[in-house]
């Protein structure tokens, strides 16, 4: 059964947590977090690449060793050095580590002191309140962490939409190749590409419904069959998904992909359309009586009810169907429109690839610009850029310039937003630049009014150009800071500014409301990938699905205009 990328990312970070709570070197469980980081990272699966007898050791930050527990943990599944940490250290203390609040330190403390085995226990000694008794914790501490659980038990069910593609291309390339499926698709949620997905609804077309699922359920990353019918089935995957498998026939495929497709709030609203034009609506098909006057294709059913056809990422209820009916549907911006990248980092600070290496990989995409958005000095998380520094990176880009092609490498840098809104770059370098990507990296906790002046005051500088990861947040891991979005673009907008649409799985920041809110205001976007490598370019392909989420089309996005009118636009001074 092969691994995929989360998995394997997932085992080594296990190992790291467990490790630090030992009190392990601190090199040793960094090399294990920077192999999940890399590996979470790749395009291609890494169990493609063992196969392929591929050495891993060439991968950055990945070493003989590393290598060798990766290879062995792919062909036995099984990682022995996390196993013997694991008979020492308990697997709970991992699973606690998950909660925002919660560090290394704390949770041994927690293990030891209270005896703390399970994530109920630690609700209890709350309420009980043991917590605040122990050195290093009070009540904020207690409230952040009661946060942190409620966070844990709402979000963790859901996987983000990037861990579930690659379990979906693995399940649907083995669907195709089962003889006597005519069509096979992913339905639901991650066909409307939302962020997190919950469990997978897959639709195939076939004549023999009872010979697909029999070949369904011997699947190979299948943990366990859930139940088997002639026309359904449901099973675990290893990767920890749920898979429901429905097998219509080709004349039903159209209506039962809509149907399944949902959301539950579109399928309503188009139902009460039939019902007015006294049509029956479902997922077999649309009806006039008791005869069949559509179901092949969803266009054919949208087409009965007098709507356009509508993209399933604008599948809602927010407005699509009555923009629908008026052909007023927005022409959703795709990949193809993309003609560059404003925020990618280099090794310089906490990238894994070169500025050469970068810039060679944009200029592969077809890319016309790259802006390299290395960090500003005050970033704790990375050793960041000083003015000396920023000015030999400067002097860099312009030489590879000089041989360049096809691609100009922008100069920028991602500039922190300080508390009291002043950027931490003086202004006399920052002239110096092509733009300028500002960001919060600290103070997450401020009230809203005060947050939101920070960033309006950050904005004022005319040094300023791009707001990245507006709201903070982490998918499933941390809650977007308090700001007033509707404040903020309309900031923007008025000062000439450009909000992100931060293309990493882990962020989609901003979220298909905000980037809806954008639009209506007139505030530019700009779609960008975050890139710590060169493989991470692909995440744009995210950025876009939640661009179209939120009606973004190729003219709200900036990147997707020639570098003479980028340059025109981003120019503030």
């Amino acid at each position: 059964m092969p691994l995929h990328n989360r998995e394997i990312a997932d085992t080594f970070i296990k190992l790291a947590n467990l490790l630090e709570i030992e009190g392990a070197n601190p090199f040793r469980v960094r090399a294990y977090r920077n192999a999940a980081r890399v590996i979470s990272s790749l395009a291609p699966r890494v169990s493609d690449l063992v196969a392929q007898d591929k050495d891993l050791s060439e991968l950055p930050g990945i070493g003989d060793d590393l290598a060798d527990k990766i290879r062995t943990l792919i062909k036995t599944g099984e990682l022995p050095l996390l196993k013997q940490v694991e008979a020492r250290t308990p697997p709970i203390l991992h699973e606690l580590m998950k909660i925002e609040g919660l560090g290394p330190k704390r949770v041994k403390i927690l293990y030891q002191k209270l005896g703390i085995r399970h994530v109920k226990d630690l609700q209890t000694a709350i309420k009980q309140g043991r917590l605040k008794k122990l050195s290093g914790f009070g009540e904020k501490t207690e409230q952040k962490i009661l946060s942190g659980i409620q966070h844990l038990n709402q979000y963790t069910k859901r996987m983000k939409l990037a861990d579930a593609a690659p379990v979906v291309d693995s399940l649907l390339r083995y669907m195709r190749n089962i003889d006597g499926v005519e069509q096979v698709e992913c339905a639901g949620s991650y066909r409307r590409k939302k962020e997190t997905v919950g469990d997978l609804d897959i639709l195939a077309a076939a004549k023999d419904s009872e010979k697909i699922i029999n070949a369904f359920i011997k699947f190979d990353e299948i943990a366990a069959v859930i139940t088997q019918g002639t026309t359904r089935a449901s099973a675990h995957l290893h990767s920890g998904f749920q898979v429901d498998l429905r097998v219509v026939s080709e004349k039903s495929y159209g209506a039962a992909l809509l149907y399944f497709t949902g959301s539950k709030e579109h399928n309503i609203a188009i139902r009460k359309i039939a019902v007015q034009k006294k049509l029956k609506l479902n997922e077999y098909g649309i009806y006039r009586g008791e005869r069949q006057i559509g179901g092949r294709t969803e266009e054919e059913l949208y087409k009965q009810l007098g709507l356009a056809y509508i993209e399933p990422e604008l599948r809602e209820d927010r407005g699509e169907i009555i923009a629908s009916r008026k052909h007023r549907l927005p022409k959703l911006i795709s990949l193809k429109d993309i003609r560059g990248d404003l925020h990618c980092h280099t090794h310089a600070t906490d990238g894994s690839a070169s500025l050469e290496q970068m810039a060679k990989a944009a200029e592969q995409l077809g890319y016309e610009y790259l802006a390299i958005t290395d960090h500003s000095q005050h970033l704790t998380v990375a050793h960041g850029l000083d003015k000396k520094a920023l000015i030999a990176q400067i002097k860099k880009i312009d030489r590879l310039n000089a041989k360049l092609q096809n691609l100009v490498v922008l100069k920028s840098m991602e500039v922190d937003i300080l508390e009291d809104g002043s950027l931490d770059m003086p202004r006399d370098i920052l002239n110096e630049l092509d733009l300028t990507v500002c960001s919060i990296h600290s103070k997450f906790s401020l009230p809203q009014k005060k947050q939101t002046e920070r960033i309006l005051k950050a904005m004022d500088n005319v040094c300023f150009n791009i707001l990245a990861h507006p709201t903070g947040r982490l998918i499933n891991h941390r809650e977007p800071y308090s700001i007033d979005m509707e404040r903020i673009l309309h900031g923007a907008k008025e000062r000439g500014c450009i909000l992100e649409l931060n293309a990493q799985p882990d962020r989609l920041d901003l979220n298909d409301i905000h980037c809806k809110m954008a639009k209506d205001i007139g505030a530019p976007i700009v779609i960008s990938t975050d890139a710590h490598s060169p493989s991470q370019f692909s995440y744009m392909c995210y950025g876009i699905n939640q661009a179209r989420r939120g009606w973004l089309e190729k003219e709200n996005v900036i990147n997707t205009r020639p570098l003479k009118d980028l340059k025109k636009l981003l120019n503030r001074k």
